[in-house]
């Protein structure tokens, strides 16, 4: 970065933090962290307080409650050198008309004391065969590249992406995942929100879901709310001529379901099941091209945690992280 710091502190604290919209309280209470070079990941359902929380952090909102800190000022009371520091990535903009993306990328730098090249950003984002094409002719991947290049061009230590990639097809998305992991080696802090679990576990090093307007789960994405303890999900079809009675006794007492001749099994020690079906299937001559082993998704954690009502996160999960 073109202004390095050397504070390894916190990036973001947050303790306590309410806000209330005459009688509904939209945020209750949270606390959280975010470390300084980590892409952090904050998710949760429309209506669940993750907007407000977001714009209280950039300051674009004032709390009711609480003690917020970002980049070791209170973003309610922070000025023009602070807002410096960050860039911000809405999830919907508008590009500037007639005006190339060097053009857009040059006309932003002049906001910034100490702006990033724009040859280099353009190329940070992969946009530097598109440096005279007009932002309004480019397209939904490239623009989002754009915005993405214009939150970067001022140099910001902290980085908030609000759904980067939404709209977007695989293959866009996974260019646009290869740059935001790229600001790792940047020493930028991402601040990301997004609806997709996959996105989540992909790019992020911590990930913390709100529902209701409190903090439900926090934790590295394959560790959140236990989902590496948690009971393995085993399915195959039964083979023809084959049947329930006739698989060996492990396998039939973690039998949970069967449809047709689909079978599904679940057990917290896969292994003691596996053993036995493979074995069973080999020596009768059966095959099991469909075996599949799985433990909870990211995404099945997440629903779990986020429906209606839920007061405690689900499988075998461990006591919440201090945030």
């Amino acid at each position: 970065m073109g202004t390095p710091t050397t504070n390894t502190g916190p990036v973001i604290t947050v303790s306590g933090l309410r806000m209330r919209y005459d009688s509904f309280e939209a945020v209750r209470g949270i606390d959280l962290e975010v470390g300084r070079g980590e892409v952090f990941a904050f998710l949760g359902p429309n209506g669940a307080g993750k907007t407000t929380t977001v714009e209280i952090l950039e300051g674009y909102r004032r709390r009711t409650a609480g003690d917020v800190t970002v980049l070791g000022e209170d973003p309610a009371h922070a000025g023009p050198s602070w807002r410096a520091r960050i860039g911000v990535v809405l999830q919907e903009s508008r590009p500037e008309r007639d005006l190339t993306v060097a053009e857009c990328l040059r006309l932003y730098a002049g906001y910034y004391p100490s702006p990033r090249g724009i040859t280099e950003t353009m190329e940070l984002v992969g946009l530097a065969d598109q440096a005279e094409a007009t932002a309004t002719r480019l397209s939904g991947g490239q623009r989002r590249r754009l915005d993405v290049a214009l939150s970067l061009i001022g140099d910001p230590e902290l980085l908030f992406l609000d759904e980067p990639t939404t709209g977007f097809d695989p293959s866009a998305r996974r260019a646009a995942w290869d740059m935001i992991a790229g600001l790792r080696s940047l020493g930028v802090t991402v601040f990301l929100t997004t609806h997709f679990m996959d996105e989540a576990e992909h790019l992020a090093d911590r990930v913390m879901v709100i529902a209701e307007g409190r903090i439900v789960a926090a934790g590295p994405p394959g560790t959140l709310g236990g989902r590496q303890r948690a009971a393995a999900e085993i399915s195959f079809t039964l083979p023809p001529g084959a049947s329930v009675a006739a698989l060996p006794g492990p396998v039939r007492d973690a039998l949970v379901d069967s449809v047709s001749d689909h079978m599904l099994l679940r057990s917290a020690r896969p292994l003691a099941v596996l053993g036995p079906l493979i074995t069973w299937a080999e020596a009768a001559g059966h095959d099991l091209p469909d075996l599949e082993v799985r433990r909870p998704s990211l995404e099945d954690v997440y629903l779990a945690l986020t429906e209606p009502g839920t007061d405690a996160p689900p499988l075998d999960a461990p006591p919440l992280e201090a945030a």
